[in-house]
């Protein structure tokens, strides 16, 4: 089983990271630019948006991650180099620069960028500052590296978990950001993850989508799907386990160690809403299928009236029901089961699809607490889903409302 441990992205074997402020951001106590690398060549796997529309730094990682692998991953905060002309030419000089700086091939980086979308991006604060990225990558660099990817979030998101193989300890670090226009289907966050595990590419690719899946793609905060997303992972093989090539016993406690932190920083991205004060968590079972479960879950976190009567710590269960009810799936609406947990207590509010009366009063006191559990029993199957969201609150709007100036 894993277990939470200190640290984040370096904290497997052989990974070093570094973040700085290149001046891509007018704050110059914010760091805009991060780098992590590993001393030997990775196996790497990636998750990408599903918008249409999708940045520059995307169609470059795809093309550099052919071959499955990889070993540096480059990423800017503040300009999101998106809907830019030369945009992949500017993604692509800046993986040139820093495989430059660190004697790799181009080819062997992957490239990322967050922020403002149809903003200009020019490649002379990455040519200034490649050499001072580098230079300051270390084993404790992981936090600066975290730090360089944040936009609107108002805390880092860096966790690591480590486990057992063939007698073996291993590791999997990994940081986020994402805080607005995350939305299910891989949205607006950025997500990279390391390992120490050897695993053949091919696997890593199979693993990493299944989770991405369960974890990553069940988390919603506006509803809007950025253009930007994606999640890459380097595995080195530094822990000295035998090759993971099949999806057998050691295959299975490294896809529990991913779901692991790959859980717990969904919930992170989820809590870190912008402008939200409750992290919201839909837990769906008795489903009678996995995705009908999982289409009850994300509908419910995604609902914008209901997002908005959590903050107002109003029991409206009427709007659980109604996104339950318009979510695309076949099911008997009058078999469900509502019931709102949070610190507080428990207390069920709706059964078998109609109102079963409760303490108003109580009410808002268990809705005051910062987290709160929609449980829903569907009693139509065994299948169950978890989605993670946010309230809906005032300071939601201030932020976009001049986000861009």
């Amino acid at each position: 089983m894993a277990k939470l441990c200190e640290n984040g992205i370096c904290t497997p074997k052989g990974f070093q990271a570094s973040g700085i402020h290149c001046g891509i951001r007018k704050n110059r106590t914010k760091k805009d630019l991060a780098l992590i690398y590993s001393e030997v060549p990775c196996n790497a796997a990636a998750t990408y948006t599903l918008n249409k529309v999708k940045g520059a730094p995307i169609a470059v990682t795809k093309q550099h991650l052919q071959d499955g692998k990889a070993q540096a991953i480059i990423c800017n905060s503040g300009n999101a180099n998106t809907c830019n002309a030369n945009g992949v030419e500017i993604a692509t000089q800046m993986c040139a620069l820093c495989a430059d700086a660190l004697q790799l091939a181009s080819e062997d980086i992957i490239v990322a960028s967050t922020g403002v979308i149809g903003e200009p991006l020019s490649i002379d604060p990455f040519a200034t500052h490649m050499e001072e990225l580098v230079t300051k990558l270390s084993y404790e660099g992981g936090s600066d590296a975290c730090e360089g990817i944040m936009t609107t979030d108002t805390f880092k998101k860096e966790f690591a978990v480590s486990f057992l193989l063939d007698g073996k300890e291993c590791h999997i670090g990994g940081m986020a950001k994402g805080s607005g226009m995350i939305h299910p289907n891989m949205a607006t966050m950025l997500a990279f993850l390391t390992s120490d595990v050897a695993i053949s590419s091919e696997m890593l690719d199979e693993v990493v989508h299944e989770v991405v899946n369960d974890t990553f793609n069940m988390v919603s905060v506006d509803g809007d799907t950025s253009t930007n997303d994606m999640l890459c992972m380097l595995a080195n093989g530094l822990a000295g386990n035998e090759v993971i090539q099949e999806k057998d016993a050691a295959y299975a406690v490294f896809k529990d160690a991913l779901m692991d932190i790959c859980t717990e920083i969904s919930r992170h991205i989820a809590k870190d809403g912008e402008g939200a004060s409750k992290l919201l968590t839909c837990q769906v079972v008795h489903g009678n299928d996995t995705m009908t479960a999982k289409k009850v879950a994300k509908s419910v976190i995604t609902s914008s009236l209901f997002k908005a009567a959590m903050f107002g710590k109003d029991a409206n269960w009427g709007r659980i029901l109604c996104a339950i009810g318009y979510c695309d799936a076949q099911f008997d609406i009058n078999c469900i089961d509502v019931t709102l947990q949070s610190a507080y207590g428990s207390m069920p509010v709706c059964v078998n699809g109609a109102g079963c009366g409760f303490d108003e009063e109580r009410a808002v006191k268990l809705l005051s607490e910062d987290e709160i559990i929609i449980f829903i029993d569907m009693k139509q199957g065994d299948a169950k889903a978890t989605a993670w969201g946010c309230d809906l609150t005032y300071d939601y709007v201030k932020i976009n409302g001049d986000y861009r100036t």
